[in-house]
């Protein structure tokens, strides 16, 4: 695979996030956010399995090699349940579009959080963290100097999966495959004691719901999933990112083209700055 046909598999990813925000929007009428989880997630785990086994047939895989992925498939899918349910909680009160681009500040977050792990922070950081609180206020505060209810879930859910990235990254030695089925798994199981305890399951809904739950499960789980893994074997890791980031503007678009949902000038600017910081963010720099 040559450098061009790798970009245009990631920049096929990072348009099917970006509509799986729609997705998330349009199952939120139906479902609650536990159940809308489980159900996808178990869809992704079992999207995967097949390419798992495929997997494991051709290698030999050791006791220590399972162990591993069985420690960052519990510790990935425990992050990405919670960072999930608040992103849907936050998707379903603030709409697709601002989900997305307030979902895509994890890339400032995570340098913040490494601070905590003894990583220093570069300048840069505190420019793009700056620039990001201007598009943020742009984007999410009202006349009455508020944020909404679903801007303070989605918020939170950013720094959840930033935590995830960095649990992801810890666990890199992991067979990529094997710790996505894993981690989509175990999100399944937290989420469906989730719905079990809080949320009444019915089935009704789920069939009703059950286009996005499948668009969500195979193609934003499974198969964008998997596009990234091989795509990003053929290009720099920073290239890679800068195309993914274009996930939340293909939030946007599809939350104008599919619903019909629309953001005032200010919010518009906001996603603009946001954007511009988060792409800043990932350009290489000689000193990290």
């Amino acid at each position: 695979m040559n450098k061009k046909t790798a970009t245009l598999l990631l920049l096929l990813t990072a348009l099917i996030w970006g509509c799986s925000f729609v997705a998330q929007d349009v199952s939120s009428d139906y479902l609650g956010p536990f159940t809308f989880n489980f159900v996808r997630f178990f869809i992704g785990s079992a999207v995967l399995l097949p390419f798992v086994l495929n997997s494991r047939k051709k290698r030999k895989i050791t006791k220590q090699e399972d162990i591993t992925a069985i420690k960052a498939g519990l510790s990935c899918g425990i992050a990405l349940a919670i960072a999930s349910v608040l992103q849907q909680i936050g998707v379903g009160s603030s709409g697709a579009g601002k989900g997305g681009f307030i979902t895509s500040l994890y890339n400032i977050f995570v340098p913040f959080i490494l601070v905590l792990m003894g990583k220093k922070l570069t300048k840069r950081n505190f420019i793009c963290a700056l620039g990001a609180i201007v598009g943020m206020y742009l984007l999410c505060i009202n006349e009455t100097f508020s944020l909404e209810r679903g801007d303070i879930f989605l918020l939170l859910c950013a720094i959840g999966f930033a935590l995830h990235i960095i649990i992801i990254d810890y666990f890199k030695e992991t067979d990529g495959l094997t710790l996505s089925c894993l981690q989509f798994f175990v999100s399944g199981v937290i989420c469906l004691f989730g719905a079990l305890i809080s949320e009444k399951i019915d089935l009704n809904l789920i069939i009703k719901a059950i286009i996005p739950l499948l668009y969500a499960g195979i193609f934003s789980c499974g198969i964008a999933y998997t596009l990234q893994v091989i795509a990003q074997k053929y290009i720099h890791p920073a290239i890679a990112t800068l195309v993914l980031s274009l996930e939340s503007v293909f939030s946007v678009l599809a939350a104008w083209v599919i619903l019909g949902d629309t953001l005032s000038a200010k919010e518009l600017l906001g996603c603009f700055i946001v954007f511009i910081f988060v792409v800043y963010a990932q350009l290489p720099q000689k000193n990290t």
